[in-house]
């Protein structure tokens, strides 16, 4: 049904749905970068339960669940996704030492997107009508944020006293191909949780839902302990 509404918002049938257009939900917009977004999400997610006791019962259920979710996105590959990727390998392995602080724990570098350099914000893969808006990446708090820009500052920073040009150029990073509209919608089909718009903000709030309980050490024993029964429901009787 979801999937109607996004049809319905957007008349004219493209092969890619068009960034920031209508989803046919009220202040919901397209995606631009669907795909590395729940990737970054499920991964970050994924990493934080690692710190909880494997006995939680939390952990074991949202694991199995953000896994199985993971396992559905990444399956699905836009098309020139190996050519992009051998790109970016060989970007990163002529410099490597320059791309090390956006490098993540997993081994991916797909938590960042910078503008490629082109008028084009999907790609080389994108062949609808240009647009101005780019895509900005997963969401991230405002620490995270000023980690990631200090970040790429400091890779294109140039020292004055070595007179070397091998960071004269300034970082480019291609943006991942996009993910063409039935893409989307197979995607959200299997996922099975609406458009993949509200499949994002889920994973969003999963992330934060994550920081919480382990802040406030969730699986400890209760301080005050519950009364005889308190947590006992009705039994069919024999």
């Amino acid at each position: 049904m979801r999937s109607t509404f996004r049809l319905l918002a957007n008349v004219k049938p493209a092969r890619y749905l068009e960034p920031f257009a209508p989803t046919g939900l009220a202040g919901l917009t397209t995606h631009p970068s669907p795909r590395p977004t729940l990737i970054f999400l499920y991964t970050a997610t994924l990493n934080k339960l690692k710190a909880f006791p494997e006995s939680s019962v939390y952990r074991k259920s949202t694991e199995t669940l953000t896994r199985h979710r993971l396992q559905i996105v990444e399956s699905t590959k836009p098309p020139g996704f190996d050519a992009w990727l051998e790109r970016v390998k060989k970007v990163v392995a002529a410099e490597p030492e320059r791309f090390a602080s956006l490098r993540r724990e997993d081994g991916s570098y797909a938590a960042f997107q910078r503008k490629d350099g082109s008028d084009n914000p999907r790609g080389s893969e994108w062949d609808g009508e240009s647009i101005e808006a780019t895509s900005e990446g997963p969401a991230r708090t405002a620490a995270e944020e000023a980690r990631w820009t200090a970040a790429l500052e400091e890779s294109v920073k140039i020292d004055p006293k070595v007179e070397s040009d091998f960071y004269n150029e300034q970082m480019k990073w291609e943006n991942e191909p996009a993910l063409e509209a039935e893409q989307v919608a197979e995607i959200e089909k299997q996922i099975g949780a609406g458009l993949i718009e509200e499949v994002i903000q889920v994973a969003e709030g999963e992330l934060k839902v994550v920081d919480e309980l382990y802040k406030s050490q969730a699986w400890d024993e209760l301080e005050e302990k519950a009364r005889p029964g308190q947590w006992s429901y009705f039994e069919r009787a024999e």
